[in-house]
């Protein structure tokens, strides 16, 4: 487990969500579901798989005061604001440069903080194999998920044949023949039909040394990124001052679709990205004809509507209305037609900077 280390990426933006999220408090900061965020459980779920104190947080300056108040149990020194908005692949090998710093024989895990997951074990069972497949191989790893519709809003993984290994796993790994984006309806219904394809979670597993040889392979400019961090002398003045000159591309392009060798294993865990307030709404009490909400409401014919109430000692009542997503804050309300949850993420154009 010394050896185990856990890159969490927490940053992003607070639109899908509004008025509830901010840009300094986005979804996985917010308490959606009980007392806990989804940054939290993320941290939860990892305990007795990944030492405390190899668990490394990124995120950004507006999110990093909140993001500390959540993660007071790791040392301050393991969570980084990114200084400029660089996509995903900087900001990975911006953590992969860390780990190296720290212990450049690491097996590292690449996890977002923004996905719900109640099954811990089964979470636990599949990273520990992808942990173990990628410390005893030359192979990147991604776990991915058995799609339950065809999705076009998600990135799918082709599979192909079962992967040929020298040692046991419980969960059976297999050779990615592709990384497809985000598909159309029906190109997502064949994917669908087919069989041999899961949805991209953006959740990667890979020792230092075959990450490293495969960007210095592909991405040579991220690769002498991770080198300097690692020999820097002042880590926090490296980043602020190399960060920013790197080029802006997620991960997917500049690594996983161009590696020599990933290997998939599939989630059996639970899992739910929660994209827009369509999702919360599934894990919300039912009241009346379909109204899902937070707390209780008084309602009259009304139907299929969404109902998130953050200031508790308030009542919501509708009358006569449908499909509605209604969410009251302190110092907003959002009223808008469930069919276009989400479009949400455009009110950020038009609203004042104080209520973003």
């Amino acid at each position: 487990m010394s050896n185990h280390y856990a890159l969490i990426l927490a940053g992003g933006s607070g639109t899908r969500f509004w008025p509830l999220s901010r840009n300094a408090k986005p979804k996985q900061l917010l308490n959606l579901f009980d007392d806990t965020t989804l940054l939290d459980q993320t941290i939860s779920r990892l305990q007795g798989l990944i030492p405390t104190e190899n668990i490394l947080i990124l995120t950004n300056a507006l999110q990093e005061t909140e993001v500390r108040k959540v993660a007071h149990m790791l040392p301050a020194e393991n969570i980084f604001a990114e200084p400029a908005k660089r996509d995903t692949a900087p900001a990975v090998a911006l953590g992969i440069g860390l780990v190296a710093a720290r212990n450049p024989e690491a097996t590292m895990a690449v996890l977002p903080s923004d996905q719900l997951i109640n099954d811990t074990a089964s979470f636990q069972s599949v990273l520990g194999d992808s942990l173990g497949i990628a410390s005893q191989t030359d192979a990147l790893v991604t776990i991915g998920i058995k799609p339950t519709w065809p999705c076009p809003s998600y990135g799918y993984i082709e599979r192909g044949e079962s992967a040929k290994l020298d040692f046991e796993t419980t969960h059976e790994p297999f050779e990615v023949s592709c990384f497809r984006e985000k598909p159309n309806p029906e190109l997502a219904e064949q994917f669908l039909r087919q069989g041999n394809f899961a949805w991209n979670a953006g959740m990667f597993v890979w020792s230092l040394k075959t990450v490293t040889a495969e960007l210095r392979q592909h991405t040579p400019e991220l690769a002498g990124f991770i080198d300097e961090l690692k020999d820097s002398p002042n880590v926090l003045e490296t980043i602020a001052e190399k960060f920013s000159t790197l080029t802006p591309i997620s991960i997917d392009y500049a690594l996983m679709e161009k590696a020599s060798r990933v290997l998939n294993i599939e989630a059996t865990f639970d899992w739910d990205d929660v994209g827009s307030w369509i999702s919360i709404a599934k894990y919300l009490d039912t009241q009346g004809e379909g109204n899902q909400t937070n707390h209780e409401i008084t309602e009259i014919e009304s139907e299929n509507n969404i109902v998130f109430n953050d200031r508790k000692e308030t009542r919501i009542a509708l009358l006569g209305v449908d499909d509605l997503i209604v969410v009251q804050t302190e110092d907003a309300l959002l009223i808008a037609n469930r069919h276009q949850a989400d479009d949400i993420k455009k009110l950020s154009d038009q609203l004042p900077k104080n209520l973003l």
